[in-house]
């Protein structure tokens, strides 16, 4: 009990003591790495890293999965460095790291403040040494970047401005029903009163949900999600484009869906693997399984067992006629230029 009290003491008098200043932590204080810093961070960690972005449920883990299954490519996921709170900054948030870690009198640090070099150093540690451990030359981490948006990429070219970034792009409708039902099954504890009598409702009687009769979101659940993938989508791209120039490529989740060699090879080629015609069975393969489905059904049955799996255009059964109609008015800029849809 002592201990506790003296924990929220000290923390009070640190609110006080701050109170006014920035977060220490915060990207937006954190000087950016050198070109001088960068190489010598290569000579500890030398392989090539990337990242995948893209809106929950919009196939980065199917992409994940697939990439690392070349010799040279590992990558694994939810290291969420940039993409959800505290992200990798944490490392540093205390006003009393930043102050040691530039000390004036710490003759290491070479007269720069080392907290932007010990937060990339620490990232790539986590990201080599499972690497290393496979025999693996080129590694990346997928984190899904839908609730921080453009703000995550603004993060990661803090820290890796030479990094590699991958975008995976689906259909705002698919991705939208998708979350919606990811929620039904997977974050119970977080719906509200009003979302568990759709989900319960659902579970009893699915069918008019999901021929379009009826929705399986509240009207203000349906425009905040649409707002957020619209958001999502036109902040990542247009930053990532800016930031990071020809080191981002954008995929779309149809396309590897319909063509997981083709994409496949373009992403590798991307990354700087070399090309391994031996693969294309592997992926083949590795396409058509669904972990993500087998594990909902072992989560929620009910639900899950009656839901179409790794399809695209389902919205076309699902959404109404008033949801479809919405999306449209509010996301026409991006369906055009993606090709998608926009038409019923």
């Amino acid at each position: 009990m002592s201990n506790k009290f003296f924990q929220r003491l000290r923390g009070a008098i640190f609110q006080l003591r701050n109170k006014g200043k920035p977060r220490s932590g915060d990207y937006k204080t954190l000087s950016p790495l050198s070109e001088e810093e960068i190489s010598e961070i290569k000579v500890f960690f030398p392989l090539p890293k990337f990242f995948i972005f893209g809106h929950a449920r919009s196939g980065t883990t199917l992409l994940a999965r697939l990439v690392r299954l070349h010799p040279h490519v590992h990558c694994n996921w939810q290291a969420h460095f940039f993409t959800r709170p505290p992200f990798l900054t944490a490392l540093v948030d205390d006003p009393d790291i930043r102050e040691w870690l530039g000390r004036r009198s710490n003759r290491w640090n070479q007269g720069r403040n080392l907290s932007t070099l010990l937060l990339r150093v620490s990232a790539d540690f986590v990201l080599e040494r499972e690497a290393r451990r496979l025999g693996k030359s080129i590694v990346g981490d997928k984190s899904p970047n839908s609730l921080v948006h453009g703000e995550a990429v603004r993060r990661a070219h803090l820290i890796y401005p030479d990094a590699c970034l991958i975008y995976i792009l689906r259909d705002g409708r698919d991705t939208i029903l998708s979350h919606r039902f990811q929620s039904f099954i997977d974050s119970v504890q977080h719906l509200s009163s009003q979302d568990l009598r759709l989900r319960d409702e659902f579970a009893r009687n699915p069918q008019p949900f999901l021929s379009g009769k009826k929705s399986i979101f509240t009207p203000l659940a349906f425009q905040r999600a649409v707002e957020e993938w619209i958001k999502n989508v036109e902040e990542t791209i247009s930053l990532a484009r800016d930031l990071y120039g020809e080191r981002f490529y954008i995929l779309r989740y149809e396309d590897l869906v319909a063509d997981p060699w083709q994409e496949l090879q373009n992403v590798w080629r991307f990354l700087g693997a070399p090309e391994d015609p031996t693969l294309e069975e592997f992926v083949r393969l590795e396409s058509q399984a669904n972990p993500d489905a087998e594990w909902q059904s072992q989560k929620a049955k009910e639900i899950a067992q009656v839901l179409p799996k790794g399809q695209s255009a389902v919205w076309r059964q699902i959404l109404t006629c008033s949801e479809k109609q919405f999306f449209i008015e509010k996301a026409r800029h991006i369906l055009r230029e993606w090709k998608y849809p926009i038409e019923d």
